[in-house]
């Protein structure tokens, strides 16, 4: 069975980077720290790559969110993409990542790449702080709510699920999944202007 349709569960190509594990991951195997998982992270290739994007007219303003996925040894891919009336950029760019790894249909390891800092930042180093925390962020000398918890508690119960490595890639310098991911979330917004 696939990872997702279209998506034939092989491995692929190895990445050097470092691999996320949620701490309460259903997946086997003792917990590992980060310094562990990146030493051992060629030793576990990506099966897919998810590409993601999403951005606004305005912030906020009409959002749409795009994503790629592409199972690396076939070269088989799945396009999807979509848009709300009145969103925000960061908002868009974590349901481009929510969409994308609901689509998979078992536990994969996915690269992630995408070129928000918000959404990686918040994977790699805000997410635990915040689950610890109640769901707040420090502000100041209080605890404030974090902004779309709706969308990173999802995102968690995905982690939970998903081996995820996230890739920053620059965005608007070329990069062509990345271009084409931000092409298609215009596109989605552009029938709410």
């Amino acid at each position: 069975m696939g990872l997702a349709a279209g998506l034939p569960g092989a491995l692929g190509p190895p990445y050097i980077l470092l691999w996320l594990r949620h701490p309460d991951s259903k997946l086997s195997g003792p917990p590992e720290t980060a310094a562990m998982m990146a030493k051992k992270s060629s030793e576990f290739p990506a099966e897919v790559q998810l590409f993601a994007d999403g951005g606004c007219s305005g912030n906020p303003g009409p959002g749409g969110w795009a994503f790629i996925l592409r199972h690396p040894t076939s070269g088989k891919e799945l396009e999807r993409s979509g848009g709300e009336r009145e969103a925000t950029n960061n908002r868009m760019e974590l349901t481009a990542v929510i969409r994308g790894l609901e689509t998979l249909t078992r536990p994969a390891r996915v690269e992630l790449l995408t070129d928000s800092t918000y959404v990686g930042k918040g994977v790699s180093e805000w997410l635990p702080k915040w689950k610890a925390q109640g769901w707040r962020r420090k502000e100041g000398n209080r605890l404030a709510p974090i902004k779309n918890e709706d969308l990173w508690r999802r995102l968690d119960e995905l982690l939970q699920t998903h081996q995820v490595r996230f890739t920053h890639v620059r965005g608007h310098s070329g990069h062509v999944e990345n271009e084409r991911c931000d092409t298609l979330a215009v596109a989605a917004y552009q029938k709410y202007l």
